[in-house]
């Protein structure tokens, strides 16, 4: 084994917690709410394509975790955060 391996399960992401403070999980998914709210307004890709584009299957469950992340949902931000 090389060296600064570990065995033990939940080692790594025990570390990532460390260094940045959140689980690997909840800061995917924070980068992928804001990358997706970036994408909503700046560009005019439909909110199915943002939702292909940050990860998602398909636009409802990508709707839903949005809403529940920011507040509104993907269209309401879309018009409300641009200004």
């Amino acid at each position: 084994m090389s060296t600064g391996s570990t065995s033990r399960p939940g080692a790594l992401a025990e570390r990532f917690v460390k260094v940045v403070g959140k689980p690997p999980l909840t800061y995917l998914k924070d980068w992928r709410m804001t990358l997706a709210a970036d994408l909503l307004t700046e560009s005019t890709s439909t909110v199915t394509a943002v939702a292909h584009q940050v990860g998602y299957a398909d636009a409802f469950g990508f709707s839903t975790a949005f809403k529940r992340f920011h507040g509104v949902n993907p269209t309401e931000c879309r018009t409300d955060c641009r200004t």
